[in-house]
């Protein structure tokens, strides 16, 4: 099920849950802010759909021309202060946003910081533990090597009969050819 059959590493475990805890906050902190935001659209949507109702009753009921025109007139300020006003809180939520994900990312810092060294710090410990393994390896299977070539180890006459599969019997001599 599991792509890597090893077990996890205690560095390892901790910068995953320091990392998993990091972002988890920022989620939360994303969420809400993504929630005051969306609040704010909705009050806006609510103001300007009760203003838009008033002023449409208000041109409804009027019976001269001209009261239309002032009416339309009047309303035209009261929405354009809750633009400004909706405007205002769209910063302030956005200023709080950046502060409260600042404040995440300064809580979070040091700890994913401080796991991340520890995990780089055991890779560099176990690496360094596998290279040297694998030059004693090496060493040992050097020195355990031997040169079929050195010492006289491999006889002549060892290397004539094996040259043509037959052997003669006699060293230093080849063998008869058939013909």
């Amino acid at each position: 099920m599991f792509l890597f059959s090893q077990s996890v590493t205690p560095a390892v475990r901790s910068h995953l849950d320091a990392q998993v805890a990091f972002l988890n906050d920022m989620s939360k902190s994303m969420s809400r802010s993504l929630q005051n935001l969306i609040d704010a659209n909705i009050q806006l949507s609510q103001t300007l759909l009760e203003e838009s109702n008033l002023a449409g009753q208000q041109l409804l009921t009027t019976s001269h021309p001209t009261d239309v025109i002032s009416a339309a007139a009047s309303r035209a300020q009261p929405a354009a202060e809750k633009l400004r006003a909706y405007q205002q809180h769209l910063s302030r939520v956005v200023a709080d946003s950046q502060v409260d994900l600042a404040r995440v990312a300064e809580q979070h810092v040091q700890e994913t910081s401080r796991t991340a060294r520890t995990l780089a710090d055991e890779v560099a410990r176990v690496a360094s533990e596998e290279t040297q393994n694998s030059l004693r390896t090496q060493q040992d299977t050097l020195r355990n090597f031997r040169d079929p070539f050195q010492n006289g180890s491999v006889h002549r006459g060892n290397l004539q009969s094996a040259g043509n599969g037959a052997d003669s019997g006699v060293q230093g001599k080849p063998a008869a050819k058939a013909g």
